[in-house]
C-alpha cells in the first residue's frame, strides 16, 4: 500500500487533536514568557541605541527596543499568516510543520546565550514567522482530519488552551526569571522540541480523496468554495480584527486597571486569575451552543462583550469583586467570539483553500495585538482613563450584536450559516 492509500485509511482520534491543539500555547509563549522580566531586560540593555540615537519618540531607546522584542512575534503573524497559508496548500502540511517547530525551538532559545539587542530582535523575527506557520498549520490540520461536530469542538478549544496555558506560562517565566536572571524565561522555547516529537511520532500528511458523487451533489447543494470567496473573507476579517481588539483589550490592559482600582499589588496575581478564567468558560459554553447560526451566535457574543466593558467601566476602587465579575462576563464572550469567528471562516472551504483562509484568519487575529493597545491608549487619553475606555468598547460591541442580529433577520439563515453546517459542507457530519 503506497504512503499516500496508508495515510486516507488513518482515523484521527484524540491523541491527533491533542497534538494539534497544543500548539496554540507557542502564541502564548511568543507574547507572555517573558513579560515579568521586562523590566530586567530594559535595565540590562538600557544603553543600546537605534541608529546611533539613545531616545526614541522621546523614551530611551533600550526601553523602546525591549518592547519591541514582545511585540515582534505578533507582527510577524500578521504579515507572515498568508504566506505560510499559501506554502500548506502548495507544499503540504507536516513536513513545513515540523521544521517550523524545529526552527521555533532553536530561535526561540538563542537568547539565553545572546548579550547584544539586534541579534535577539532577529531570533524573534524567526519566531514569528515560526509561529505563523505553526498556527495555520495546525489549525488547517484539524480541520483536514476532523469533520462536523468534531472539528468544531477542537477549534473551539484553541481559544480556552491558550487562556488556560497563560496562567502556567507567566509564572514559569517569573520562576525563571528570578533563578537565572534575563536569560531564563527563553528556556521555555524548548518546549517546541517536545511538540515536534509528538507530531512527528502521532500525525501524518492529510490526503485529499476525490469526493463521490453523493458528496459532489451535497457540495453544490451546499455551495462550497473551490475558490477563495474574497468578498466573504474580507467581511469575516474585518469583525475578527474587531473581537480580536477585545480579546487583547483585556489580556494586555487588566493589570493596569486593577491597579488604577488602587488594588494592593501584592495580590495583583490572585485576582487576575479569578478575571481570566471566563475565556475557558466561554469556550466550553460553544460546545453547548455551537450549533446556533452564526448570526444568533456573534449576536450573543458581542452582547456578552458589551455588557462586560460597560460594567467593568463602572467599577470602583470600592468594589474590586465588581470589576472581577464583569471581567468574567467579557472574558466569557471572548471565549465565545472566537472559535465562532474561526469556525465561520473556515467553514466551506475546499482543502486546497483551507490553509489560505486559516492563514487569512490568523493574520487578521495578530492585528488585534497591535491595534488594541494603541486604541485603549488613544481613548484612555481623550476620556480621562483606561476605564471610560473600556464604555466606549462596549458601546462598539452593543453596535456589533445590533449590526449581527439585523443581518440574521434580513438574510436570515442563507447568509450566515450554523457551524454545524458548515462541518457537513467540509466533509460531513461525525
Amino acid at each position: 500500500m503506497s504512503a499516500s492509500k496508508a495515510s486516507a485509511t488513518r482515523q484521527a482520534g484524540f491523541p491527533q487533536g491533542l497534538f494539534l491543539l497544543l500548539p496554540i500555547t507557542l502564541a502564548v509563549i511568543g507574547v507572555s514568557v517573558f513579560s515579568v522580566t521586562v523590566a530586567q531586560m530594559q535595565a540590562h540593555f538600557r544603553g543600546a541605541t537605534f541608529f546611533g540615537s539613545a531616545t526614541i519618540f522621546g523614551s530611551p531607546a533600550g526601553d523602546y527596543l525591549v518592547n519591541v522584542l514582545q511585540t515582534m512575534p505578533g507582527f510577524w503573524i500578521v504579515t507572515f499568516s498568508p504566506v505560510a497559508g499559501w506554502l500548506a496548500d502548495r507544499f503540504g502540511r507536516r513536513t513545513i510543520l515540523l521544521w517550523s517547530m524545529l526552527v521555533y525551538a532553536l530561535a526561540g532559545v538563542a537568547p539565553y546565550r545572546l548579550e547584544a539587542i539586534y541579534p535577539i530582535l532577529f531570533t524573534r523575527c524567526l519566531v514569528g514567522m515560526c509561529e505563523s506557520v505553526i498556527l495555520t498549520i495546525t489549525t488547517t490540520m484539524l480541520c483536514d482530519y476532523f469533520k462536523g461536530r468534531s472539528r468544531e469542538r477542537w477549534l473551539a478549544s484553541q481559544t480556552g488552551t491558550a487562556s488556560l496555558s497563560a496562567l502556567i506560562i507567566i509564572p514559569l517565566g517569573g520562576i525563571l526569571g528570578s533563578r537565572l536572571g534575563w536569560h531564563g524565561p527563553f528556556l521555555v522555547y524548548l518546549y517546541s522540541l517536545l511538540l515536534f516529537f509528538f507530531v512527528l511520532a502521532f500525525c501524518w500528511e492529510p490526503v485529499h480523496e476525490a469526493p463521490s458523487a453523493d458528496e459532489i451533489a451535497k457540495v453544490n447543494s451546499e455551495a462550497r468554495y473551490q475558490t477563495m470567496p474574497w468578498a466573504r473573507m474580507i467581511g469575516i476579517i474585518l469583525i475578527t480584527v474587531v473581537g480580536s481588539v477585545m480579546f487583547y483589550s483585556t489580556i494586555t490592559q487588566n493589570a493596569n486597571a486593577f491597579l488604577s482600582l488602587k488594588l494592593n499589588p501584592a495580590q495583583l496575581s490572585f485576582y487576575m486569575t479569578i478575571a481570566s478564567l471566563g475565556v475557558p468558560i466561554g469556550t466550553i459554553l460553544f460546545w453547548v451552543i455551537g450549533r446556533l447560526q452564526i448570526g444568533l451566535l456573534l449576536f450573543v457574543d458581542f452582547l456578552l462583550i458589551g455588557i462586560g466593558f460597560t460594567w467593568m467601566s463602572a467599577a470602583t476602587p470600592d468594589n474590586i469583586m465588581g470589576y472581577v465579575y464583569a471581567t468574567n462576563i467579557q472574558q466569557i464572550g471572548c471565549g465565545l467570539i472566537l472559535p465562532t469567528l474561526l469556525v465561520w471562516a473556515t467553514q466551506g472551504l475546499a482543502y486546497r483553500i483551507r490553509g489560505r483562509g486559516n492563514g487569512l484568519w490568523q493574520g487578521a487575529f495578530g492585528i488585534g495585538l497591535f491595534i488594541s493597545g494603541a486604541t485603549l491608549t488613544f481613548l484612555g487619553r481623550h476620556l480621562g482613563g483606561l476605564l471610560p475606555a473600556f464604555g466606549v468598547l462596549g458601546k462598539i460591541c452593543f453596535a456589533a450584536a445590533l449590526v449581527a442580529i439585523v443581518a440574521k433577520l434580513i438574510w436570515g439563515r442563507g447568509a450566515l450559516p450554523a457551524p454545524a453546517a458548515a462541518g457537513g459542507a467540509m466533509g460531513g457530519s461525525d
